[in-house]
């Protein structure tokens, strides 16, 4: 599976922004999907995931202001961002799990990522 992710931009706080990840491969309905993000100098960390069967899970800071969504005849992945803060800065990865096995929150599960897209909010 290979994963292209698109849609990053500088944007001001409390504006929207919507991420894209385009994947490739006849599976993909079958994957876990999450993204995650890294902001300078610290570790990835997760942001919402979504099951093969449609279960979604967000960590904290995002509830209620990031919408996570899959469209499997597209084969393409979604990450809604209304609200923005300047916390959220960081750059974005899409990532594709094919066993469902793993922590959804830890990268250790994902065996496949996107490129990454920067997201820049200015307060």
């Amino acid at each position: 599976v290979q994963l292209q992710a698109s849609g990053g931009g500088l944007v001001q706080a409390g504006d929207s922004l919507r991420l894209s990840c385009a994947a490739s491969g006849r599976t993909f309905s079958s994957y876990r999907l999450g993204w995650f993000r890294q902001a300078p100098e610290k570790e990835r960390e997760f942001v919402p995931a979504i099951s093969s069967g449609g279960r979604i899970y967000y960590t904290d800071s995002v509830k209620g202001r990031f919408s996570i969504s899959r469209d499997n005849a597209k084969n393409t992945l979604y990450l809604q961002m209304n609200s923005l803060k300047p916390e959220d800065t960081a750059v974005y990865y899409c990532a594709a799990d094919s066993t469902s096995l793993g922590v959804f929150t830890s990268t250790l599960a994902y065996e496949y990522w996107g490129q990454g897209t920067q997201v820049t909010v200015s307060s």
